[in-house]
């Protein structure tokens, strides 16, 4: 009799949930957390209006922000910025559909930035990233086996309490019935968005985002491609990330400053010049980008720098997609962080199906190593063991996962000016498959 009443119970209480969720359609989301602001990102199933509760932990009074009623033109998605914030505090909030607080079966928390700054030693943290998410949905996927997998790693990783996750690209998979319709596009969004598995991840990790060709448009996509526009308009809309190009010029790319680290967003798409130009000038991050990207890195003051792109940077070995094959941006960036003397540079990227951590030597300067994280739930590249790439002699030994779908951690963690780097790859079950150990003296220049 116990054990009924306790299944009644649980049911009870998971009915409820569910009850109250049905106006939620997917979030909310964490996006950008600074010192003193939070961005918060949810999506309703209609037109509802939307408002944020929260305080810190310890207190009693909710601060209330009214954030006003979803719309259709903007897919029922709703943008919030919280302000006014307490810097290094936890803060725990609730969303409130037409008045009505929503209940979730985990915790929606955050905490703020730490002011450590001139005061004590940065903070220990933990980032998880990934890429290559595809969701199926047969009617307009390829025929046969599908080709998304279970979709519970991003509970794993939800399980492992990350600070932030990293989208690292071909976070949605368009397919052809998608590429010249942006409510097919908008559709697509939606359909991953609302994965179940998802929503611990997004509602209680900072969650940063970039993209590659399958999240942009159609495969190999570049410059050229007819909706660029409204596939950036559609990035915006389901991201919250701290900002998305310059005034001057269009894009996605941005930086974000993470206690002593820092991301630096690129954007391989939108000004990227067919991979098949046979111009050895051609663009990949284009003039103004790149530009941004030089002074960005001179001005950073991290211990660890990310330059986070959709291709990967440095591979000698491929033959696919990869900033090394635009020789002239390629080769000006990475003559600009020699001669410039820009320390803790590491290059992190998606796409390829599989993982792997290269490592670019560079005489007596510090070496440029390359974190590749890749896939989430798409098919993996099973067969890399057949081609002539497997044998790549700027990969660093046992780094390589082929055969099974995997996400990266990044650890920051030590005292300052003795602050060390652990990477690593696990699978979906949580079985640690190869770990790297960095320090930031590592990554100094040797002038």
């Amino acid at each position: 009799m116990k054990s009924l009443l306790t299944f009644l119970l649980v049911f009870v209480i998971f009915d409820k949930v569910d009850a109250q969720n049905t106006a939620i359609k997917a979030g909310p989301m964490l996006g950008a957390v600074e010192m003193t602001e939070a961005n918060l990102w949810v999506q309703t199933h209609e037109a509802v209006s939307v408002t944020i509760r929260y305080r810190e932990k310890g207190t009693s009074d909710f601060l209330v922000k009214d954030v006003g009623n979803t719309t259709q033109e903007n897919s029922f998605v709703k943008h919030i910025k919280l302000e006014g914030l307490n810097h290094g505090s936890e803060y725990e909030y609730q969303v409130l559909i037409n008045n009505e607080a929503v209940s979730f079966p985990y915790e929606t928390d955050f905490k703020t930035q730490t002011l450590f700054q001139f005061r004590s030693d940065a903070p220990n943290f933990l980032i998880t990233m990934g890429s290559c998410l595809y969701t199926n949905d047969a009617p307009d996927d390829r025929p046969g086996r599908p080709y998304g997998g279970d979709a519970g790693i991003l509970q794993t990783i939800a399980d492992m309490n990350p600070d932030i996750m990293l989208w690292l690209g071909d976070n949605v998979y368009y397919r052809e019935p998608d590429f010249y319709s942006k409510q097919k596009l908008d559709y697509r969004n939606q359909d991953a968005r609302d994965t179940p598995e998802m929503q611990e991840l997004l509602a209680t990790a900072i969650n940063i985002a970039s993209w590659d060709d399958h999240d942009y448009g159609p495969n190999d996509s570049d410059r050229s491609y007819r909706l660029k526009d409204d596939a950036l308009d559609l990035f915006k809309r389901y991201w919250a990330n701290p900002g998305y190009g310059t005034s001057e010029t269009k894009g996605i790319f941005t930086r974000y400053k993470y206690h002593d680290v820092e991301f630096f967003i690129t954007d391989d798409r939108y000004h990227r010049a067919p991979n098949r130009l046979q111009d050895p000038n051609k663009d990949f991050f284009g003039e103004g980008q790149l530009q941004w990207l030089k002074d960005a890195l001179i001005n950073s003051r991290a211990v660890f720098k990310f330059i986070v792109v959709g291709n990967q940077a440095t591979n000698r070995a491929t033959r696919h997609e990869g900033l090394i094959n635009f020789p002239r941006e390629y080769n000006d960036l990475m003559n600009y962080i020699e001669e410039q003397d820009i320390e803790g540079v590491i290059f992190l990227s998606g796409d390829r199906h599989f993982t792997e951590l290269l490592k670019t030597n560079r005489g007596k300067n510090y070496p440029i190593y390359e974190f590749t994280s890749s896939p989430l739930t798409s098919g993996t590249f099973s067969n890399l063991d057949q081609t002539e790439e497997y044998n790549n002699p700027q990969r660093v030994d046992g780094t390589v996962v082929f055969k099974e779908r995997n996400f990266g951690v990044l650890k920051v963690e030590g005292k300052r000016n003795e602050r060390v780097l652990t990477m690593q790859t696990y699978n979906e079950n949580k079985e640690l498959l190869w770990e790297f150990v960095i320090s930031e003296d590592d990554l100094k220049t040797n002038r």
